[in-house]
């Protein structure tokens, strides 16, 4: 096996995959064909617009450092997955809805705000696309792009293209810490983060079974440091009790991708630890250029995290120094970070399995 010294894994995978994609018509920039995006508010950018859904941000202050303006992103500019784009070469990756034909030759974002791995998660907000739908719907990408390019170039294609897969925070904050929802009286804690687990698993193997090969796939964050959650501590201290509902997932999560780069022939996964990158982040906030870690740059109330983001209300000016836009989602300059410590950082923050040097 080759030894890679102290790149990323994440950085390791995409230079396995550039070598393959010569004569491929795929631009010489362009490290893979194209990315595939599944996901919930921290990287929907539209597919939640023309839904009937209370979770939407098509409308300022979101979007009002992004050349587009509002245009669904629950954040003043980038996501990640946009700056992963502009990391692998790639446009910015459009959202399912938004999508034209030649747009999707480079992937198809079909992430959704409100959704999770389980279809009831995110039910207050009404409108949402579920991880099970946002499967059907890339079924539905796979069936245009083969009607157009045929299926020889889809059974070369696909396997070199990045699958990112971040799920699991909405099955927390708008289900399992819902009080009108009855799974915290069904489920204790490590049996409902066995039940995420075994149904992730089935929809991970559903995109392997439908060709994918490289994911990306990014663990919970530090969701007991979010001002949404710190708005609800008496000493506005993080909540241990829900970073520890974070932990039992994202170890579910690592042990899941370990079996599935044992088992599944030609599978290569990458967890990114992004609650480590969190805590890195908020521990050595000055030194990454932070200084305000525990408020929303817009919101209302304690920490601006008891009430979202409202239309065209102001937010601060420094945005930069922020590391939360609202109650629930990062700044574009945290996410800008979060995505280059992912692609470029140490194995402290993406772990990866038995990578195989075949170009």
């Amino acid at each position: 096996m080759a030894k890679f010294g102290g790149l990323s894994p994440f950085l390791v995978l995409f230079m396995l995959l550039s070598c393959s994609v010569t004569g491929q018509n795929v631009s010489v920039s362009e490290m893979v064909p194209a990315m595939f995006v599944f996901g919930d508010s921290l990287v929907d950018n539209g597919n939640n617009n023309h839904l009937a859904s209370f979770a939407k941000a098509n409308y300022f202050p979101y979007g009002i450092d992004f050349i587009g303006g509002p245009t669904g992103r629950f954040t003043n500019g980038y996501t990640v997955v946009d700056e992963i784009a502009e990391l692998l070469g790639l446009p910015l990756i459009p959202a399912y809805v938004e999508a034209s034909e030649d747009e999707v030759l480079h992937g198809v974002n079909y992430a959704s705000a409100a959704a999770g791995i389980l279809d009831a998660t995110g039910g207050n907000f009404i409108g949402r696309i579920p991880l099970d739908e946002q499967i059907r719907n890339f079924e539905n990408t796979l069936d245009e792009i083969t009607g157009n390019l045929g299926a020889d170039y889809m059974a070369t294609a696909l396997p070199r293209c990045i699958f990112s897969v971040g799920m699991g925070n909405n099955d927390y904050l708008n289900n399992y810490l819902m009080p009108n929802y009855p799974t915290r009286n069904q489920y204790n804690s490590q049996q409902y983060a066995d039940l995420l687990a075994q149904t992730y698993n089935q929809q991970l193997t559903s995109l392997y079974n439908l060709g994918a090969r490289k994911f990306v796939i990014s663990g919970l964050g530090l969701m007991g440091c979010i001002p949404n959650i710190l708005a609800r501590s008496a000493t506005g201290s993080c909540s241990e009790e829900v970073n520890s509902l974070v932990q039992l997932f994202n170890q579910n999560v690592k042990t899941m991708l370990s079996n599935f780069n044992t088992n599944l022939p030609g599978a290569k996964f990458i967890f990114v630890d992004t609650s480590r990158m969190f805590r890195d982040i908020l521990v050595n906030a000055r030194s990454y250029g932070f200084t305000v870690v525990d408020t929303g740059c817009c919101g209302i109330g304690r920490n601006r995290g008891q009430i979202t983001c409202l239309p065209f209300q102001t937010p601060c000016l420094n945005r930069n120094q922020y590391v939360f836009w609202d109650a629930f989602h990062p700044t574009e300059a945290m996410n800008i970070l979060l995505a280059k410590m992912a692609f470029n950082g140490n194995q402290s923050f993406c772990l990866s399995y038995e990578y195989q040097a075949t170009c």
